[in-house]
Parts: C-alpha cells; sequence; structure tokens
C-alpha cells in the first residue's frame, strides 16, 4: 500500500484521485450545499417581481399633470412607451387618441386604454407604471439655502423640506417658520413650525406631513 502511494505521488495523480473523490462525494450527498444561483435565488427573484406587480397596481395614487407614465402594451413596443401628462391632464397614443389621465389612477388608466385597444387586438394586456412624481409638490421660501419648488416624493415633512432645501441660512428666523396651505374653501392657513422648540423634543406634532402646493415659509 506504501508503494502504491508513493508511485502516484511520483506520477502527481493522487492530488487528481482526491479531487475527484471529494467530487463524488458532494454530488452524492443529500446534505451537499446548495448552488447559490438555484432555487433559492430564483424563490427571491420571484418575490421581488410579486412586491413590484402590487406597486405597478397600486390603486391610492392618483396621477396628476406632469407626471411621467411608463405604458407597456405586452407585444407591442410600437405602443410601449414613456409619456408625460400634459398639461391639460391628457396624453396621446397611437390607435387610442387622447385620454384623460390626470385624475385617474394607474388601475383605471390601464383598463381604459386596453378598452380602446379592443377593436384593434384580442385580449389587450396593458401596464401604466407611474416613473416620475413631479405632479405632487411643495414649495419652500425665505432663507434657506434652496428655495424653490420640490417633489414631495423627496420630502413628506416640514424637516424634511427644509433638508431638501439644504438647511437655514445663517440669520433665518427658526422658530418662525410657517407652512402656508390652501384650504378647500379658497382660503389659507398659517401652521406654526418652531425648529428650536422641536429639535428639542417639544411638540413634535408640529413636524405635519406636506401636502401639494404647501408652501414652507422660513422668515
Amino acid at each position: 500500500m506504501k508503494f502504491r502511494l508513493n508511485h502516484l505521488i511520483r506520477l502527481g495523480l493522487l492530488p487528481i484521485l482526491f479531487s475527484a473523490t471529494l467530487l463524488a462525494r458532494g454530488q452524492s450527498s443529500p446534505n451537499a450545499a446548495e448552488d447559490p444561483s438555484g432555487s433559492s435565488v430564483v424563490a427571491s427573484q420571484v418575490q421581488a417581481a410579486e412586491e413590484d406587480n402590487k406597486k405597478t397596481h397600486d390603486n391610492s395614487y392618483v396621477i396628476g399633470n406632469d407626471d411621467v407614465l411608463g405604458i407597456n402594451v405586452w407585444k407591442d413596443p410600437d405602443l410601449s412607451r414613456s409619456i408625460p401628462v400634459r398639461s391639460d391632464g391628457k396624453i396621446s397614443l397611437p390607435l387610442v387618441g387622447e385620454l384623460q389621465a390626470a385624475g385617474r389612477t394607474p388601475l383605471q388608466l390601464e383598463h381604459e386604454i386596453a378598452l380602446s385597444l379592443k377593436d384593434y387586438m384580442t385580449v389587450p394586456e396593458v401596464t401604466v407604471i407611474v416613473e416620475q412624481i413631479n405632479s405632487k409638490k411643495f414649495n419652500i421660501l425665505g432663507q434657506v439655502l434652496k428655495p424653490g419648488s420640490y417633489s414631495l416624493a423627496l420630502a413628506t415633512t416640514v424637516m424634511d423640506a427644509i433638508a431638501t432645501a439644504g438647511g437655514f441660512r445663517d440669520f433665518a428666523k427658526k422658530e418662525d417658520v410657517y407652512v402656508l396651505r390652501e384650504l378647500p374653501d379658497g382660503t389659507e392657513s398659517h401652521i406654526r413650525f418652531n425648529y428650536k422648540s422641536f429639535i428639542k423634543g417639544k411638540n413634535p406634532a408640529q413636524n405635519i406631513k406636506l401636502e401639494p402646493h404647501d408652501t414652507v415659509i422660513v422668515p
């Protein structure tokens, strides 16, 4: 036996024999490690696709002017495209013509596009995704580094708005910040925000959620 091993070593065959043995054991063992590109990864990809599908068909978001929509018609690349909602709230598609998009959810718009395409396709499958939210905006003015208009997708509270605008300027009156909000009856309300008291943990409820067309004023 010793002679045989020495002979294999001299021929350089022992490492090959050892590797082949390990490979055979790995293939036959029921407890062999799973391939990282195997079923576990496929399962996670399926789960991610299901989550994306739920987001795509979220029926709570209402499309607005200037939003950018991704419209996909299955097996028809000529009809599939990214398209902005015009200032009149409408979009225009080949074969479909003009459709009202603003004020509707992506799911509602999907159904209407599919209905309009039934004269040209047996079973049209349409998906509408909001690629860019440009209609839901707020303004921030006054003593901040970058005053202007911003998407609510970037900031949802007064503190978020201040951070998005680059923070306060040196002489900002941080205790006198307020949100100017237009009410349904056409009047305006002033909602106070005292930054100095907020960062001390006082009255955290004053850091309200912003609504479309709110204006944050920093004196």
